[in-house]
């Protein structure tokens, strides 16, 4: 069990990849908080992490958390603090996509995107982070995407957002790895997730072509490098970019 002992906070963790992350943690010994804005969709994810997880000593909890509301992220980091006396790993997985071309965008879906997937990222980290330097150790894993590293038509906002926060981690890794906490980013490629379900089939089967493996990814996937990237197998690793993508990008 490669995580056994250690406490985890996922935003965005009650369906999708978040969710997938939350299960595997779980598996591998770890504490696990799941924070995500819907309450009923916590509920069900607890209820169902905590029915697959039947016989672990590791709990799961949830928490109501916006990531664009400081005041709700610092009062789950302390209740959490709290309840297991450290915080070792955050997920910082949350986000949203509201897509248009540019001179379609409106400033409300820019700013939304920006406000979930950027300055949302930077709220979590900052909440943690003096917690991980007391300890003396902790990872910071930051959601971005294949996006964040090539762009993509109708996705400004989305673009900026996850090339940020692959920013983000540089910078962190440089500021925090003496500290002894390791900050990266994850680059999910297409998969099969909630946030596909507005895609039309026709474009779905484009985007599965273009993917040298034939085949969307499958949210476990993601979730086992974050399981790997959590662990101490991945003590070296710090301000990486790792690709989840079926070769898309070859």
């Amino acid at each position: 069990m490669r995580l056994k002992g250690k406490v985890a906070i996922i935003t965005g963790g009650a369906q999708g990849i978040g969710l997938a992350t939350a299960r595997k943690f779980l598996d591998e010994g770890a504490t696990v908080a799941i924070c995500d804005v819907r309450k009923p969709a916590i509920d069900a994810a607890v209820g169902e992490l905590k029915a697959t997880a039947a016989g672990l000593a590791a709990p799961v909890e949830g928490y109501v958390v916006d990531v664009t509301k400081r005041p709700q992220i610092d009062a789950m980091v302390e209740q959490v603090r709290a309840r297991h006396g450290r915080v070792d790993v955050l997920v910082n997985n949350a986000g949203i996509t509201l897509d248009a071309r540019l001179q379609k965008m409106t400033d409300e879906q820019f700013d939304k995107v920006i406000a979930v997937n950027l300055k949302g990222t930077y709220n979590c980290a900052q909440a943690v982070v003096d917690t991980m330097v007391t300890q003396g150790f902790g990872v910071i894993l930051n959601a971005s995407s294949v996006v964040g590293l090539h762009g993509n038509y109708g996705q400004t906002n989305y673009a900026a957002s996850k090339f940020g926060v692959i920013g983000f981690v540089k910078t962190w890794a440089r500021e925090l790895g003496p500290k002894g906490i390791r900050c990266n980013a994850v680059c999910p490629g297409f998969i099969a997730t909630p946030i596909l379900n507005t895609i039309p089939d026709k474009v779905m089967a484009q985007m599965t072509e273009r993917v040298p493996m034939k085949r969307l990814g499958r949210p476990e996937e993601v979730a086992n490098l974050y399981a790997f990237l959590a662990s101490d197998e991945a003590s070296y690793i710090n301000g990486a970019v790792i690709e989840v993508t079926g070769g898309l990008t070859v």
